[in-house]
């Protein structure tokens, strides 16, 4: 699979976007206490601003990550280590609680490793196509 340059660089802006955006909104620009009560290790009001800078990252290379393929790599494995806390979070966890709680808490919970499982494919299809390249 081939991705062409533009849309890589509208995926990368979408990824940061998806972080700034879904985090800021999801937790009430870090008022929402309930978000990290149910996560206290990677959803603590640290960690959500920890998202929101690596949302920075994501769009900060979004026009030159063919020179930096190598942090490409680090980007699917950071997607990959949220999406697998999600997953092993949403086993090991009931999701209609955190809804009862709060509603803005429960959607977040209910879509964030989501999109982190996407995002992985594609930093991994990037990375991939970059090493392939040559670029």
């Amino acid at each position: 699979m081939n991705i062409k340059d533009g849309l890589i660089t509208k995926g990368f802006i979408l990824s940061g976007l998806m972080n700034i955006i879904g985090v800021l909104v999801f937790s009430q620009f870090f008022s929402n206490a309930v978000i990290p009560e149910y996560d206290t290790q990677a959803m603590s009001n640290f960690g959500l601003l920890m998202i929101v800078v690596w949302g920075c990252v994501f769009i900060s290379v979004s026009k030159i990550y063919y020179k930096v393929k190598w942090l490409i790599g680090v980007f699917a494995i950071e997607k990959l280590i949220y999406a697998t806390h999600w997953t092993n979070w949403m086993l090991n966890n009931t999701l209609s609680e955190v809804f009862a709680k709060d509603k803005m808490a429960g959607i977040y919970y209910a879509i964030y490793g989501i999109n982190d499982w996407l995002f992985f494919v594609f930093f991994l299809i990037v990375f991939i196509q970059l090493i392939r390249t040559n670029k």
